[in-house]
C-alpha cells in the first residue's frame, strides 16, 4: 500500500513540474511580445529572432553541460533517463526519509523544468541590449551565459556549491525560493555588462545631457507579453514548491500563487502612483514594468509572507523601478525595455524583502547578492569584450538607422507599414 501511494506521489509531482516548467517555457512568448511591442517597427524581427535563439541556445548548451555543472552528473545528460533501477531507486531515496520529506520525482522533469529557467535568465539580457546589438554576438554570449556563467552561480546556489571553495551560501544563511537574484538578477547583471560595452542607441542622448524618449512600435503587444509573463510566473513561483503530491505541499503552493498574484498587482499599483507624481500622467510602460517587478520581487520568498505583506513587497518593487528606469536614463544607460531596472535592481530588492518573513539572513542575502553579481558581472563583462575584439558587438550606425530587421535578418515585420528600407522609426 505504502509502495503504491508513493508511486502516486512520484507521478503526481513529476507532471506537476513539468506543467509548471511548461508555465515558465511559456514566458519566451511573453518576452518576445513585451520586447517586441517596446523596440521601433524596423527592429521587431530581428528582437523575435533573438527570443527564438536564445531559448534554442539555452536548451541545447543546458544540456551538453550547464546541469552537469550545476547538479553534477554527466554531460549530454547521460543516464538522466532512470533505467531498470528507476523504480527502486526512487523509492529508496523517499524511504530515507519515511516517504514524508522532500519531493521525489522524474529526473527529466527537472532538468525540463530547470532548463526553462536558464532561457529566462538569458531572455533578461535580449531586451537590454535591443536596437542596436549584432545578432550573431548576441547568440555567441548566449552559448557562454547558458552553458557556463549562469550553471556556475547557480551551482553555488541551489546546487549547494561552495564558492571557489572559500564559502557555502547556505551555510552563511542565504536563499533564494525561485531566483530573484540565481535567475532575475544574474541576467540583468549580464545585461549591464554588456549595455556599457555597447553604448546608447544614436539619438537616445544629447550632447546637452537631453534625454530623447524612444516610443515601443506595439504597445498592445508589449500588454499582451505582460500578461503572458504573469501568468508563466505561477508557473515560475509555483513549481519551485518541487512538491504537489500531500495536503500541506498542496496548500504551500496554493500560498505561492496567491502572493504572487497579489505582489504583481502591488507593482502595478505603486508604479502608476509613482509615474502619476513624477510625470503627471498614467505611464503604461511603467505599469507594465511595475507588474513585472512586483513579480520579481516576490519570487525570492512567496512562500512565508502573508497576502498583504506580499502585496506589499511587490508595491515597493514597482515603485523602485519607476526611479530606477529614471536614474539609469541620467546616467545614460540606455535599457530600452527597462530590463535592468525590473529585474537588477528589483531582484536586489527581492532577495534583501526574504529575511523580513523567512529564515534567511540579512547578511547571508547581501553576500549572497554580491556574490551573484560580481561573478556575472564581470564575466559576462569580459565576455562581451573578447567578442567585441573578435567580430564587434554594434551594428553599423547606418544599419541602426535602417533597422536591424533588414541589416540582421533581411525581412521586416511590418513591410506594408514600414517600407522596403526600413522607415518604421
Amino acid at each position: 500500500m505504502e509502495n503504491q501511494i508513493f508511486q502516486l506521489q512520484y507521478a503526481i509531482d513529476t507532471f506537476y513540474f513539468l506543467v509548471c516548467g511548461a508555465l515558465v517555457m511559456w514566458m519566451a512568448a511573453g518576452f518576445s511580445m513585451l520586447e517586441a511591442g517596446l523596440v521601433r517597427s524596423k527592429n521587431t524581427t530581428e528582437i523575435l529572432t533573438k527570443n527564438v535563439s536564445l531559448f534554442a541556445i539555452s536548451c541545447t548548451m543546458y544540456m551538453i553541460c550547464g546541469y552537469a555543472i550545476m547538479y553534477g552528473g554527466g554531460w549530454f545528460l547521460s543516464g538522466i533517463a532512470g533505467g531498470e533501477t528507476l523504480v527502486a531507486d526512487a523509492l529508496s531515496s523517499s524511504a530515507e526519509n519515511g516517504f514524508d520529506g522532500g519531493s521525489v520525482y522524474a529526473a527529466p522533469s527537472d532538468f525540463f523544468f530547470q532548463v526553462v529557467f536558464v532561457a529566462t535568465a538569458m531572455s533578461i539580457v535580449s531586451g537590454a541590449v535591443a536596437e542596436r546589438m549584432k545578432l550573431w554576438a548576441f547568440m555567441l554570449f548566449a552559448v557562454v551565459m547558458t552553458g557556463f556563467i549562469y550553471p556556475m552561480e547557480g551551482l553555488w546556489t541551489w546546487g549547494g556549491g561552495d564558492v571557489f571553495g572559500m564559502y557555502n551560501l547556505g551555510d552563511l544563511g542565504f536563499a533564494d525560493f525561485a531566483g530573484s537574484g540565481i535567475v532575475h538578477m544574474a541576467g540583468a547583471a549580464a545585461a549591464l555588462a554588456g549595455v556599457l560595452v555597447l553604448g546608447p542607441r544614436k539619438g537616445k542622448y544629447t550632447a546637452d545631457g537631453k534625454i530623447n524618449a524612444i516610443p515601443g512600435a506595439n504597445l498592445p503587444l508589449a500588454t499582451l507579453g505582460t500578461f503572458i509573463l504573469w501568468m508563466g510566473w505561477f508557473g515560475f513561483n509555483g513549481g519551485s514548491v518541487l512538491k504537489l503530491g500531500d495536503m500541506a505541499s498542496a496548500n504551500d503552493v496554493a500560498m505561492v500563487f496567491l502572493n504572487t498574484n497579489a505582489a504583481a498587482a502591488g507593482g502595478v499599483i505603486a508604479a502608476l502612483i509613482v509615474a502619476r507624481m513624477l510625470f503627471g500622467k498614467a505611464d503604461l510602460t511603467m505599469a507594465l514594468n511595475g507588474a513585472l517587478a512586483g513579480l520579481v520581487a516576490i519570487t525570492a520568498g512567496p512562500d512565508t509572507p502573508t497576502p498583504l505583506l506580499a502585496t506589499i513587497i511587490g508595491g515597493i518593487g514597482g515603485a523602485l523601478v519607476v526611479f530606477s528606469i529614471v536614474t539609469l536614463d541620467k546616467l545614460k544607460i540606455d535599457d530600452p525595455v527597462g530590463a535592468i531596472s525590473v529585474h537588477g535592481v528589483v531582484g536586489i530588492w527581492g532577495l534583501l524583502a526574504v529575511p523580513i518573513t523567512g529564515s534567511a539572513t540579512l547578511s547571508g542575502q547581501i553576500i549572497g547578492a554580491l556574490t551573484i553579481f560580481v561573478w556575472v558581472f564581470a564575466v559576462s563583462l569580459i565576455v562581451w569584450l573578447v567578442i567585441k575584439a573578435i567580430m564587434g558587438v554594434r551594428v553599423s550606425e547606418e544599419q541602426e538607422y535602417e533597422g536591424l530587421d533588414l541589416a540582421e535578418c533581411g525581412m521586416e515585420a511590418y513591410p506594408e507599414f514600414t517600407g522596403t528600407r526600413g522607415s518604421g522609426r
